[in-house]
């Protein structure tokens, strides 16, 4: 069988099919350019995502290849710790029992959507004043651009996916209302809201790239709270099936799952050519723009596995700063069991969000912030496996008796904090090698002191909101104190003005290197308080892709 890249032809080579490289190739697809999208994961149908009545407890549907190879370096040490900020459960006891903090993986999708595929679908803009960490705190760095010229690139991004959100919002500026009215709230949901306001929060509908209304010829959300396991209806705004849906309508763009990139070839300060394998094949392409769009780990990754007589450190490497500043999901949650019954393990999740604390001055004594949460779904409470392995100890009759009595009880909440760089996280190469004999990234990871006081702030807040609903002691925390765990990572190429501190410029563009762009998270300069960076990525990746359209 003739291979699809025999007869390539495309005007932008672009790595990486999620929230970045999507958004890039609908906005450049819609401008007349040919748009070749290369991913080295599989791709996925909503029937990938059907479940039965047996089967719906399952996690994600992990395909071969949808996971990427990857190290995490030993540790830092946690017998200081304090035990109000170890990971623990009533039934298991300490969930870290060394004296280290123990790698509890970095959590994401590699495939056509990229981990989009498998989030609940928050979709949230940065606070402002996250933005200009280093002039107001002293600490990570600026943006290289103001909230105020990205704001029309997020409604362009929101209007897309189909964003539902709150009927007024004052922490991030809008020039229009949100595309899609607001959720409404679970039962349990209402129940944490009323609590998290007694104690002096003022949670809203969080705004979610889930449908509220039939939208974009896709159905309504029908609740059923499954958002981590795949959306088989296709309510939620993963970016398969919004962004790169239209982009292949363009008739402009191709999209080739498992093909895997493995090195970018240089010459004159250009990307002259990448080697990509596909299907055990391996093929030199070239194009006149290229966009990495790999993600915070393995977009440092490629450009440091490219080393060659010009760029001997990597490209983009010149001054040393390619992996560096890597930033990690900084989260606590705390779960307790309510006396009512309130069917919690119904409905969408993560309903509202309180960013009270989201600001980076806002949390006394520390410099960063947070928000809160409900999170039953996200911690994965949401059925009888989890209570009879995590909340209600016992065997036999009895314990099926308490089992049907107290399945929905369960009460969650999540909160999530900035991260800021330090010189001890960072990517760098492994000695490990994959299938193709290229060093696999090594993730090093480093939480200060000020990140714990974070840490213990957020875990004492999360305690108050569930002491306030009424529940009993909390039977389990999770902590990023004692175990690195992340879905979000950001920072590791980040853009900046001065070359000497930053890999890109304020469109993504690598310094010195004319045609390379990077639109994926390795972008940001800081994390914000709390924020799901997907809308933020897109909102990049199109400001990127109007810049490259006046290039041409």
């Amino acid at each position: 069988m003739k291979s699809p890249l025999a007869n390539f032809e495309a005007d932008v080579i672009i790595i990486g099919a999620g929230a970045g490289g999507g958004s890039a190739a609908w906005r450049l697809s819609h401008y007349g350019f040919k748009v070749l999208v290369l991913d080295a994961g599989p791709s996925y149908s909503p029937s990938d995502y059907r479940q039965s009545s047996h089967t719906w407890e399952k996690p994600f549907p992990y395909k071969t290849a949808s996971k990427s190879a990857y190290e995490v370096a030993e540790l830092q040490p946690i017998h200081e710790l304090k035990n109000e900020l170890r990971s623990w459960n009533k039934m298991k006891g300490l969930l870290v029992k060394g004296s280290r903090r123990a790698n509890f993986g970095y959590h994401h999708v590699r495939g056509v959507g990229g981990s989009s595929l498998h989030f609940t679908g928050e979709a949230h803009r940065l606070n402002p004043d996250s933005m200009q960490m280093k002039t107001q705190h002293g600490v990570a760095a600026d943006w290289p651009m103001g909230y105020k010229e990205l704001e029309p690139y997020y409604q362009t991004a929101e209007e897309r996916v189909g964003v539902a959100g709150p009927l007024s919002d004052t922490r991030c500026p809008r020039s229009a209302k949100y595309p899609q009215p607001p959720h409404p709230y679970s039962f349990a949901a209402k129940v944490l809201d009323k609590a998290a306001i007694r104690v002096g929060h003022q949670p809203q509908a969080n705004s979610l790239a889930v449908l509220s209304k039939p939208y974009d010829n896709r159905p309504a959300c029908n609740y059923c709270g499954g958002c981590q396991r795949g959306c088989m209806l296709t309510d939620k705004g993963s970016i398969d099936v919004t962004y790169l849906k239209h982009a292949l309508a363009s008739g402009n763009c191709q999209i080739l799952p498992e093909t895997e990139v493995l090195k970018l070839e240089t010459h004159h300060g250009r990307i002259s050519s990448i080697l990509a394998s596909h299907k055990g094949k391996l093929h030199k392409l070239s194009a006149q723009w290229i966009i990495l769009a790999a993600g915070a780990v393995q977009t440092p990754r490629l450009l440091l596995n490219s080393k060659n007589a010009h760029y001997p450190h990597g490209i983009g490497n010149q001054n040393g700063q390619v992996g560096q500043n890597f930033m990690e999901t900084l989260l606590t949650t705390v779960s307790a069991e309510h006396p009512e019954k309130l069917g919690s393990h119904r409905g969408l999740p993560v309903n509202w969000v309180s960013w009270k604390y989201n600001a980076p001055d806002s949390i006394p004594g520390v410099i960063g912030g947070c928000r809160f949460g409900p999170s039953m779904s996200e911690s994965d409470l949401v059925g009888p496996v989890a209570y009879a392995t995590r909340v209600i100890p016992g065997w036999g009759l009895k314990h099926k008796a308490r089992m049907r009595e107290q399945l929905g009880k369960v009460l969650s909440i999540t909160s999530i904090g900035e991260c800021l760089p330090h010189k001890k996280s960072y990517i760098s190469l492994s000695d490990q090698l994959d299938q193709h004999g290229i060093p696999v990234p090594r993730i090093h990871s480093y939480l200060d002191q000020n990140a714990m006081a974070r840490l213990a702030f957020m875990n004492a807040e999360c305690r108050k909101i569930l002491d306030a609903a009424g529940c009993d002691s909390p039977f389990e925390t999770f902590s990023s104190a004692d175990a690195f765990s992340s879905t979000h990572v950001f920072g590791t190429c980040r853009m900046g003005t001065d070359p000497r501190q930053s890999v890109c410029d304020a469109f993504g563009s690598v310094h010195d290197i004319k045609n390379l762009f990077i639109c994926d998270a390795s972008l940001f300069p800081s994390t914000g308080g709390g924020e799901s960076p997907g809308l933020t990525i897109q909102a990049l990746a199109i400001r990127s892709a109007d810049y490259i359209r006046t290039l041409n």
